[in-house]
């Protein structure tokens, strides 16, 4: 079964000369190789303000610069998000495109009282986190909140299951354990995961 696939490059250097970057391309290739049809955002390329206000958050403008990029995620039925671990959790670059992406009327329907109502149900999602510790160090003595936070208060409360998560610790990576990462990613591709 075909799948439309959102790729969020969430590095904010432009210079793609990163391992995140050769993990997106890995995935995006065995992805389309297997029929699926891949969109790609690339966040550093990207110009957008911060919002700053909870007015601009609900009724603000939204900035011309991430139409297409909105257009594209919801467009998709499954999101790979992809970013290095920066003190605890994503970038704040990213950070910033997915308060945008996620402001009222994309995400859910605000209404007085009650609960909103979840508008990105029936999609999935897989994230992608490297970072230069340990991986353990991070799931089992720091919790992982930070990407907890964002599968539970932005994916998850929006209607996004299943979400699965990725994480490599740079600290250690040979050569062949990067191999191996690539060839986990063209997996992942390959079956839309």
């Amino acid at each position: 079964m075909t799948s439309h696939i959102a790729i969020v490059q969430g590095h904010p250097d432009p210079a793609r000369h990163h391992l995140l970057h050769a993990m997106a391309d890995a995935y995006a290739e065995a992805a389309t190789a297997a029929g699926h049809e891949v969109r790609r955002i690339e966040v550093a390329k990207l110009e957008f303000p911060l919002l700053r206000t909870q007015e601009d958050f609900e009724t603000g403008a939204f900035p011309p610069g991430l139409e297409q990029a909105r257009e594209d995620m919801r467009w998709a039925e499954h999101w790979v998000f992809l970013f290095p671990l920066w003190h605890g959790t994503m970038p704040a670059l990213l950070k910033g495109f997915l308060e945008h992406i996620f402001r009222p009327g994309f995400a859910m329907e605000y209404k007085k009282g009650g609960f909103p109502k979840r508008l990105l149900a029936g999609r999935s999602a897989r994230i992608i986190v490297t970072m230069g510790m340990p991986v353990l160090l991070y799931r089992w003595y720091f919790g992982a909140f930070g990407v907890r936070s964002f599968e539970h208060s932005m994916l998850g409360l929006a209607g996004i299951k299943p979400i699965r998560e990725s994480f490599y610790g740079l600290s250690f990576a040979d050569e062949q354990r990067r191999s191996r990462w690539l060839d986990e990613m063209r997996d992942y591709g390959r079956r839309a995961r």
